[in-house]
């Protein structure tokens, strides 16, 4: 069960594969394989992350192959001369990593996904330390709750929160989509209403049916 603005660590996986610094190439590849996973934290001091190393940092080597790495500049630049050179972790991964707070809210996780372009992010805690991972695919399923679930956290932090004692006013939900229905005494807040609406998690879309009173 979500609540609206549920953390990250509702949804994260707990249970996470993670590499040492020195962890070599093929071990990385072979854990990569093996946990199907295209991506995993590194590890350092206390489990706090210092990098994260994906397909796309081992698939310079490949790119380069038969080439000598330190030639790679005209190819891939310093960062594909790099880890086209590199046997570890500590070489091969991207740092600092891209991470979120176990406190962010789902919303915070999906935004910083869509800019970095990463599929999944560690999760750690005010010392940096490990505490899970999240994908997009944990991100989705918070578009799994149960309608009346959704319809429920609408009436309270919408309707009752900007419409109080006006008994017309009504949040209906069917697969995820939400219609706001009724006669409301300031049309003003017919727009905030729809806004906050769609902050609810869960919420695939939000249609309006509110009227202000009728002309005089």
């Amino acid at each position: 069960m979500f609540a609206s603005g549920s953390a990250v660590r509702d949804v994260m996986t707990r249970t996470v594969v993670a590499l040492g610094p020195e962890a070599s190439f093929k071990e990385i590849a072979r854990t990569m394989k093996q946990r199907k996973v295209s991506a995993l934290p590194v590890l350092a001091g206390e489990d706090r992350v210092v990098g994260v190393v994906s397909e796309a940092d081992l698939l310079a080597k490949e790119e380069f192959r038969g080439s000598d790495p330190r030639g790679a500049d005209e190819l891939g630049g310093v960062a594909g001369r790099d880890k086209a050179g590199a046997v570890t972790a500590r070489d091969l991964m991207t740092a600092p990593a891209v991470c979120v707070h176990e406190d962010a809210t789902v919303s915070e996780a999906a935004r910083i996904m869509a800019r970095r372009g990463v599929k999944r992010l560690p999760v750690v805690d005010g010392e940096d330390r490990l505490r899970g991972i999240v994908s997009r695919c944990d991100l989705l399923t918070v578009f799994l709750r149960e309608d009346e679930e959704i319809a429920a956290d609408v009436r309270r932090s919408v309707l009752h929160l900007l419409f109080p004692g006006e008994p017309s006013v009504a949040a209906d939900v069917h697969d995820g989509l939400v219609t706001l229905r009724g006669h409301v005494r300031e049309p003003a807040l017919i727009t905030v209403a729809t806004r906050l609406a769609r902050t609810v998690e869960g919420v695939v879309d939000v249609r309006t049916e509110l009227t202000g009173p009728p002309a005089p």
